[in-house]
C-alpha cells in the first residue's frame, strides 16, 4: 500500500511541543508520528497497487485499521462534521464509501492528545527487550524495554509497561510507573517518580522530582526538587489554556508541558495544566500558577 501521510497545521493549539516542530515529526514512544502512521499500513502482504492519504493528526483505532487494511473499493473516513481524515483508493472511480471516524480514533489536537496516544502505544507492548544492563536489586513489575548501553541502577522499580531509550542513566533508588517513554540520553537520578508520562531525549530529572501525566521534551531539565501536581482537589477534569481561553482537557489526572530547553529551578512547583515554552526558566522556589511564554 502507498502511504502519504498528509501534514496538518494545528501549531497554536499543540504549542509548546510544536513550537520547534510540526506536529508529523513529534516522536511519541521514540518514533515520530508520521513514521508510525506509516509503518502502520506499509507491510508485505497489503496490495501495493492501493494508495491511502492519511492527515497526520488522525491516530485511527483498531477498527478504522481493520477497515482500511480489508476494504476492496474505495473508502473514506469522515468526522461527524464532515471532515476527511483519510481516504483510501482502490480502483479508477470517482465513488468512494462513507465511513464514520468512531470514537476510539484519536484526533491530535492538543497536547494532552499525545500523552493519550504515547498511553496506546506504549501499553501495547507484550514482551520485554533488554539491550542495556540492568544491576542487581532493581526490581520490574511489568513490561520493560532498555535501550543500547542504558543502565539501571540499583533500587529502582519499574511497575507497569515502560520503554527507556539508548545511552540512559536510570536510578539509582528512582520509581517509573503506567506507561512511561523515556527518551535517548536521558538521566533519571536519585528519588525521582515518574508516571505515564514522556520524557525526550537528552532531558534531565537528576533529583528529587515528581513528574506525572506530564511531557518534558528534548534538552529540559528539572532542577532538585521540582514536583508538578496532577490532580485537582475537587476530582474534576483538568483545564488548560489555549488561545486565551480555557480547554476542558477531558483528563482527570493531567501534570505540565515542558518545551525545548526548559529549565526549571530547585524546588520548584507546577501546579497541573500548565505549560512553559521553549528556553523559558523558573527561579528557586517558584510556583508556577500560570502557563510561561517568554
Amino acid at each position: 500500500m502507498q502511504v502519504n501521510v498528509i501534514e496538518v497545521n494545528v501549531s497554536t493549539e499543540m504549542e509548546p511541543l510544536t513550537c520547534k516542530r510540526k506536529l508529523h515529526q513529534i516522536p511519541v514512544a521514540g518514533i515520530p508520528i508520521k513514521e508510525r502512521l506509516m509503518w502502520m499500513f506499509e507491510f508485505e502482504g497489503v496490495n501495493k497497487s492501493r494508495k491511502l492519504d492519511i492527515r497526520a493528526d488522525l491516530w485511527p483505532s483498531s477498527c478504522v485499521i481493520e477497515k482500511i487494511l480489508e476494504a476492496q473499493k474505495n473508502i473514506v473516513i469522515k468526522s461527524q462534521d464532515g471532515v476527511e481524515y483519510a481516504k483510501l483508493t482502490c480502483e479508477e472511480s470517482t465513488e468512494y464509501k462513507e465511513i464514520d471516524l468512531d470514537e476510539d480514533s484519536i484526533i491530535l489536537r492538543y497536547p494532552w492528545d499525545i500523552l493519550a496516544l504515547n498511553e496506546i502505544i506504549v501499553s501495547s507492548i507484550t514482551k520485554d527487550n533488554i539491550q542495556g544492563t540492568v544491576r542487581e536489586r532493581v526490581t520490574v513489575d511489568g513490561t520493560v524495554w532498555v535501550g543500547k548501553n542504558s543502565t539501571l541502577l540499583p533500587g529502582v522499580f519499574i511497575e507497569g509497561n515502560v520503554v527507556i531509550g539508548e545511552n540512559c542513566k536510570i536510578g539509582p533508588n528512582c520509581y517509573i510507573r503506567g506507561n512511561t517513554y523515556i527518551g535517548d540520553n536521558c538521566h533519571i537520578g536519585q528519588a525521582v517518580e515518574i508516571k505515564n508520562s514522556m520524557i525526550m531525549h537528552n532531558a534531565t530529572a537528576g533529583h528529587l522530582s515528581y513528574v506525572g501525566d506530564s511531557i518534558i521534551c528534548p534538552h529540559a531539565n528539572l532542577g532538585a526538587g521540582t514536583i508538578g501536581a496532577n490532580l485537582r482537589h475537587d476530582n474534576k477534569n483538568h483545564k488548560s489554556i489555549v488561545n486565551k481561553k480555557a480547554v476542558d482537557t477531558g483528563r482527570r489526572k493531567f501534570g505540565f508541558i515542558l518545551g525545548d530547553n526548559v529549565h526549571t529551578g530547585i524546588h520548584t512547583s507546577i501546579y497541573p495544566g500548565r505549560k512553559m515554552w521553549p528556553n523559558t526558566t523558573t527561579s528557586p522556589g517558584e510556583a508556577l500558577s500560570r502557563d510561561k511564554i517568554k
